[in-house]
């Protein structure tokens, strides 16, 4: 059965004689016995494994962080299924490209032939395009196998998300990626052919910088081996020879992708609960990876009030004043005012009692009748106001001897009903006190 793929040779074969390949390209894994990690899918007996052997493939999503394998896993399935692989850029193709290819798998269909339609970084499609598979993946008339790097739940529209299967891959172990060096180390299609020396603390330092991407750390393998020093026919790698090459450690972080918001949700969450060790290596992840200090010095102000509030007024200036110092200063010396401020949030006592009020507040104004707001707290600013009772019996607190009165300030259908549930964590017990002072007063001088 023909193939159309972007592989340009999906059989097993040496690497070529003429003609630059990365090693990372050499050494892409043909096979599943030759495919590293994600053995809870592709172990055998595992569910995509069986898929796969059984050439029973339905339409799926294969979410992962880059160099897991998801294209890897793609070339496998282009190598031993019987069905016509077509595969998609989703940069380059649009809508008429996409048409031409459903109207052939549904020939192919009729006559008895499936077609799987492999569509790399799935997430750079529009709503048009993904719309443009849906009526061939309901009909069955195309397989589509996505792959992306971005949350499907987010970047894939839910009715086409709903006719699709989810694996996610995860990053590679350390130990997985030193496996896959040691293979390339040994393999005719790597440096089989050459003696090299390079100690296991090397490979493991390379695995701990590669950060789960395969593609990086053999990319990185291969410039160690390629600017190693020859001595007797043996290619040394060295620790300065590796460590000029790897430079420094590059971040997975995207400002506009899943792992923005996986980011600042665990600084905000290590500072919720109280880990102020956590807190700063979360943010020292986000400013070292290049996120703007006034995004976070944001989510930071609004932490003070949502998080700690009531339980540490204080906590509102300091954040405001991180914020502004990371204006006056900018990257890299406001990284000092974060972390004090990151600190301060950290440590302070919490409360939502405040936060939490506002909204329960805000639900009765959604959803109960607007009632007029009480005659007596109105504003008479003219005759006609103060005829129709405008300001008629108000009460200024000011002048009674406990600053309070018995005046009704809430509308009629809202009277007893209390918001603010002050806790006992740091200043807030204070507040506590006085709200129960405050009831006390009421219950003793309102009228009965």
């Amino acid at each position: 059965m023909r193939q159309e793929s972007l592989f340009d040779d999906p059989e097993p074969k040496q690497a070529p004689t003429s003609g630059y390949q990365p090693l990372a390209s050499r050494m892409r894994p043909r096979t599943l016995a030759e495919f590293a990690g994600q053995t809870n899918l592709v172990g055998e007996g595992r569910v995509l494994y069986n898929l796969i052997k059984n050439d029973q493939i339905s339409s799926m999503i294969l979410w992962g962080p880059p160099g897991v394998g998801k294209t890897t896993l793609a070339q496998i399935i282009a190598n031993e299924t019987k069905a016509r692989f077509v595969t998609f850029s989703a940069v380059n193709s649009g809508i008429k490209d996409i048409r031409t290819v459903m109207q052939d798998a549904e020939d192919d269909r009729a006559a008895g032939r499936k077609t799987i339609v492999f569509v790399d970084e799935i997430h750079r499609f529009n709503k048009a395009q993904q719309d443009a598979f849906l009526p061939y993946v309901e009909r069955g008339s195309i397989i589509l196998i996505g792959a992306t790097t971005e949350n499907p739940s987010f970047e894939i529209n839910s009715a086409l998300l709903s006719r699709l299967r989810v694996f996610v891959l995860h990053a590679l172990t350390e130990d997985e990626l030193v496996a896959q060096m040691h293979r390339a180390l040994t393999a005719p299609q790597g440096f089989g052919d050459i003696k090299v020396q390079i100690d296991a603390d090397l490979l493991h330092k390379i695995a701990s910088y590669a950060n789960g991407d395969a593609r990086t750390a053999l990319n990185t393998l291969e410039m160690a081996v390629t600017n190693g020093r020859v001595k007797d026919d043996v290619t040394v790698v060295t620790a300065d020879d590796l460590s000029q090459i790897m430079g420094k450690k590059a971040l997975l972080y995207d400002k506009d992708g899943e792992e923005h918001y996986n980011l600042i949700s665990a600084l905000h969450k290590s500072m919720r609960n109280s880990d102020v060790d956590a807190a700063l290596y979360w943010l020292s992840r986000m400013l070292t990876a290049g996120e703007d200090p006034l995004y976070v010095a944001r989510r930071e102000v609004q932490f003070a009030s949502e998080d700690v509030g009531m339980a540490d007024s204080r906590a509102l200036e300091v954040a405001v004043a991180a914020f502004q110092a990371c204006q006056f200063l900018g990257m890299p010396e406001c990284q000092a005012n974060l972390a004090h401020c990151t600190t301060y949030l950290a440590l302070a006592p919490k409360s939502s009692a405040a936060y939490d009020a506002y909204f329960s507040a805000k639900a009765d104004a959604e959803h109960t009748m607007a009632e007029p707001v009480p005659l007596q707290i109105r504003n008479g600013v003219t005759k006609l106001m103060k005829d129709e009772g405008y300001g008629k019996n108000y009460q200024y607190a000011q002048d009674a001897p406990d600053k309070l009165t018995t005046m009704q300030t809430m509308p009629d259908n809202l009277i007893g009903k209390h918001y603010y549930h002050p806790t006992q964590q740091g200043s807030e017990a204070r507040w506590a006190q006085r709200v129960a002072q405050i009831a006390a007063w009421h219950q003793e001088h309102d009228p009965k």
